[in-house]
């Protein structure tokens, strides 16, 4: 029995988030990214496949790099051909980009040392069409040092309380945030894209979006540098801001290799 890692990119605008869920709306299936996968696999083994994912992105959230893994029983294919054999069978959003073989003790979500999220904006105005479905558009440049200046106090063990949505189930509002800055790039020749990356070693509900959402009022409105602080201190959703829009919203990178934080 093998423990198989996946690499995963997928475009999130058409599914209901990463987790499978059972039941229906309306009378209409619920389309995951885990059932999408474990359907290929099951057609793959020919019986039912679990796949266990590094963290579960909302609906219309992407994934750049999610991992995830699954047990095998199967053991004449070669690893590296997993990739092609498993895209054959899923649709276009959603690509195994690469494979190994791990521990079996190993677990793409308890075994993940922290996840980094990239949230993309474009600055220039209506973003091109190919652009359109993972972007915001702010139709303006924002300060980034002034948003950096604000974001600063993002770093170590917080309570993350003002940025949970409501509903979230989690024991413990408490993460490890190892770092979060704003930057730019340039688009050529359609303009500036703005990105918001953090990195932590887990997070809330909707907690980037809300964070990154906050930041951008605050710093449109001059805040004090010290404003994104006092709400976290408030440990209260109604100080927060916004919640931005999932299009904008990247898995970009999950960790293995880094320091275990339990906050």
């Amino acid at each position: 029995m093998r423990n198989i890692v996946l690499t995963l990119s997928y475009d999130g605008t058409d599914f209901c988030g990463w987790q499978r869920q059972d039941g229906s709306d309306a009378g209409k299936s619920v389309r995951t990214v885990q059932a999408v996968l474990e359907e290929a696999l099951e057609k793959l083994h020919g019986s039912h496949i679990t796949l266990y994912g590094s963290g579960r992105t909302d609906s219309g959230v992407h994934a750049l790099s999610q991992a995830a893994n699954f047990f095998s029983p199967i053991d004449s294919i070669p690893i590296e051909k997993y990739p092609l054999i498993i895209n054959n069978m899923l649709p276009c959003d959603v690509r195994v980009m690469s494979a190994a073989c791990a521990d079996e003790k190993f677990n793409a979500r308890y075994s993940a040392t922290s996840r980094v999220y990239r949230y993309c904006m474009f600055a220039s105005g209506t973003p091109p069409a190919h652009l359109a479905r993972y972007v915001w558009p702010l139709f303006r440049m924002p300060d980034l040092q002034k948003l950096n200046k604000i974001a600063a106090c993002l770093s170590g063990e917080l309570d993350c309380a003002s940025f949970a949505a409501s509903g979230d189930e989690s024991l413990s509002t408490n993460r490890y945030i190892e770092s979060a800055r704003f930057f730019s790039e340039q688009v050529f020749p359609y303009g500036s894209l703005v990105v918001f990356e953090i990195e932590a070693n887990a997070f809330l509900w909707k907690m980037v979006r809300t964070i990154c959402g906050t930041l951008l009022q605050l710093e449109k409105k001059g805040a004090p540098d010290d404003a994104l602080k006092k709400i976290i201190e408030e440990k209260d959703r109604r100080k927060a801001g916004i919640t931005a829009p999932p299009q904008g919203l990247f898995l970009h990178e999950v960790k293995f290799d880094g320091k275990r934080r339990h906050a």
